[in-house]
């Protein structure tokens, strides 16, 4: 999988897949939120918010948005649907992934949830794939 040209490749410095995950919700949301901190946007490497390619400051400002950006809920996985995101912890309970959900069979599993995913490049991938400590699935409003 390629890399959007337009956003550094945070692959060699922690990994990619928020910023991944920020550069999809930007293409469809359209509007950043230039809250110094605790927004959520991306400029350039040097000018950018936390929340544009960590994982547990994306969950905070999507959780907490009540300005510009997009905005979502934790839900249980029989909630989610292509477009929204999950986040998983595969050590000591941090959450350090946060792949985009692409497809949702239904009823919703593991199996059949799959995923795009930058750092360990994917397209489509079954969430069951993947071994991991804990998860969480944020719906987007």
């Amino acid at each position: 999988m390629s890399r959007n040209p337009n956003y550094y490749d945070f692959e060699n410095i922690g990994g990619d897949c928020t910023n991944f995950a920020s550069q999809a919700l930007f293409t469809g949301y359209g509007v950043q939120n230039y809250k110094p901190t605790f927004g959520w946007y991306y400029n350039s490497l040097h000018d950018r918010a936390p929340a544009w390619s960590s994982t547990e400051y994306l969950y905070n400002f999507l959780t907490t948005n009540k300005g510009a950006g997009p905005k979502a809920r934790e839900v249980k996985i029989f909630e989610v649907q292509p477009g929204d995101l999950v986040q998983m912890s595969f050590k000591d309970g941090v959450f350090t992934h946060t792949p985009f959900i692409t497809e949702v069979g239904s009823p919703a599993t593991l199996a059949n949830i799959k995923v795009a995913a930058h750092s360990d490049d994917s397209i489509d991938r079954p969430l069951s794939t993947y071994t991991f400590e804990k998860i969480r699935f944020l719906h987007m409003l």
